[in-house]
C-alpha cells in the first residue's frame, strides 16, 4: 500500500504554488497517494490567529516579498511578485479540484496550469470561462467541472475539507500531513522528504 499525504492548499496561494513542483517530486520519488483537499484560506487563517496579508504589519509584509524573490530562485520559477489578478475569490477554481475528484479525475495538470495561470501569466481565476479554459487544457471536462464547481454540494466539500484541516492542526496552505505529522509551507519540504525518507515514527506535540 503506497503511503498517503494530505495535501491542504487553495489555487490562490503563492507558497503552494513555488513548493507544488518539488512535492509532485516527492510523490514520484515516493509513490505518495494524494489526498487533495482545497480549503478557504481566509476562513482558516481567522480560526487559527492568522492575518490575511493586508491586515498584517508592514514588517511581515516586506518581509514577504523578500522571501518570495528568494524562493522563486530556490525554485527556478519565473513570476509576477503582485499579479494583477490577485487576490481573488479562490472557491470556484479550487472547487473544480474537489469536482474533478468526485468522478475519478486526477486534478495535477490543472492544479499546474492553475497555479502558472495566476502567478505567471495573471489570469483571473475568480473568472468562471478562465477557469474553464484552464481545465480543458488540462484534459479535464472544463465546462462540466465549472458548473459542478458551484454546487452545494461541492460547497459543503469544501467546507469539510476546512473542517478536517482544523481537526488536523492544520492553519495555512500548503500543509502536507503524513501519518498525522503536520509540515506547514513548502519549505518543508525538505523535512517532508527526510521524514519518507527514514520512515521514522511521526512526531507528535503531545511529548
Amino acid at each position: 500500500m503506497p503511503r498517503q499525504v494530505d495535501y491542504y492548499f487553495s489555487i490562490q496561494s503563492p507558497w503552494a504554488y513555488i513548493g507544488h513542483q518539488a512535492f509532485r517530486g516527492l510523490v514520484s520519488a515516493y509513490d505518495l497517494k494524494v489526498n487533495h483537499k482545497p480549503v478557504v484560506l481566509v476562513d482558516l487563517f481567522s480560526e487559527t490567529g492568522g492575518l490575511p496579508l493586508m491586515k498584517r504589519h508592514p514588517v511581515r509584509q516586506r518581509y514577504r516579498m523578500v522571501e518570495l524573490q528568494r524562493w522563486r530562485d530556490k525554485r527556478g520559477l519565473k513570476f509576477n511578485l503582485q499579479p494583477a489578478h490577485w487576490p481573488f475569490n479562490a472557491q470556484l477554481a479550487d472547487g473544480v479540484v474537489i469536482a474533478a475528484l468526485e468522478i475519478g479525475l486526477d486534478p495535477d495538470r490543472y492544479l499546474r496550469r492553475a497555479f502558472a495561470g495566476v502567478w505567471e501569466d495573471q489570469l483571473n481565476l475568480a473568472d468562471p470561462a478562465t477557469i474553464a479554459k484552464l481545465a480543458d487544457e488540462s484534459g479535464l471536462p472544463g465546462k462540466q467541472l465549472v458548473e459542478r464547481s458551484g454546487s452545494e454540494d461541492i460547497t459543503a466539500a469544501y467546507e469539510q475539507n476546512r473542517q478536517e484541516a482544523l481537526a488536523a492542526d492544520v492553519f495555512g496552505s500548503p500543509v502536507y500531513v503524513l501519518d498525522g505529522e503536520v509540515f506547514w509551507g513548502q519549505d518543508r519540504i525538505e523535512l517532508l522528504e527526510d521524514a519518507l525518507k527514514s520512515g521514522r515514527a511521526a512526531y507528535s506535540s503531545k511529548v
